[in-house]
């Protein structure tokens, strides 16, 4: 897979390709947590998780990602239980509600993955790549659900005590590559794996903003490639926006995103990427046309 204008691999979750012939993928994030950066606890109550979700339907969200426990630099872990009690009482009622929705779990925890899928999610989004529960890649691979392996050095605990990198693009893909081979030794298809270069986990801003410009450098692993940009620090290092001013940043640092290859983007804001995306879709398509 290549930059501009580039079809995506298929991406295979049990028996569906989640692309069906999409160019790209929108994921509408769901917190239902009482401490996320950007949302924490807006969306907590069941009822307003559930709302929350068809709203981002409604808008053009291809997947919801829905997640249980903050990832914000600096958080602590929460307790198998604590995280299932949040998610039961939502993801449920989501798959109820929209049945041809992809859902994703977000965690690191193979019990609550495993009880995510058989309540109807259809992939894990583990930002630890399966490194912080060793029970989670065979599962990944039991299941055949698709899998999002997400770079991070540490934990969000530690991870922004001191990261350093001499050239983040590189060492991302080289790192991700060997996360790829860990999760092939588990069983886990290659068919079913998208990779995450880990916007602002374990980052400095410029090391950020290298990711999004050399991303091309990840392209090269032969998997779909997941951005997470919303709102996050780096726009604000670079802006000066808090995080509910972000929006405009966002989109530029998504678009840019596409351009260089990627073709699976987590939001927050589904309506206003939807519209965006789609123009820098058409400009990479007439830039691949040119070639």
């Amino acid at each position: 897979m290549t930059g501009q204008g580039a079809s995506a691999p298929p991406w295979l979750a049990f028996d569906r390709d989640l692309f069906q012939g999409k160019p790209y993928l929108l994921m509408g994030v769901i917190n239902v947590t009482p401490d996320s950066f950007s949302d924490g606890g807006k969306f907590l109550a069941p009822d307003a998780a559930v709302s929350r979700a068809v709203s981002l339907a409604e808008e053009g969200a291809d997947i919801l990602d829905v997640g249980a426990e903050s990832s914000r630099p600096g958080s602590e872990p929460v307790p198998v239980e604590e995280e299932w009690s949040r998610i039961s009482l939502v993801l449920p009622a989501i798959r109820k509600a929209l049945p041809g929705v992809a859902l994703s779990i977000d965690t690191t925890k193979a019990e609550v993955a495993k009880r995510a899928l058989e309540a109807g999610a259809d992939i894990i989004n583990d930002i630890s790549s399966g490194r912080s529960d060793g029970k989670m890649l065979p599962l990944a691979a039991s299941s055949k659900a698709a899998l999002v392996l997400m770079h991070m050095r540490g934990t969000p605990k530690t991870m922004q005590a001191a990261p350093f990198y001499e050239d983040a693009p590189r060492e991302v893909a080289s790192e991700l590559m060997g996360m790829m081979e860990e999760a092939r030794r588990a069983g886990v298809e290659m068919k079913r794996v998208a990779v995450d270069p880990g916007i602002g986990f374990g980052k400095r801003p410029q090391d950020n903003v290298a990711l999004i410009s050399g991303l091309s450098t990840l392209t090269t692993l032969g998997r779909p490639v997941l951005v997470g940009a919303s709102r996050k620090s780096v726009i604000g290092a670079i802006t000066g926006a808090p995080v509910g001013e972000r929006l405009y940043g966002t989109i530029a640092m998504h678009a840019a995103a596409m351009l260089n290859g990627a073709r699976i983007f987590r939001v927050h804001d589904v309506a206003a990427h939807k519209q965006a995306l789609a123009v820098a879709w058409a400009l990479a398509e007439s830039e691949q046309g040119k070639g």
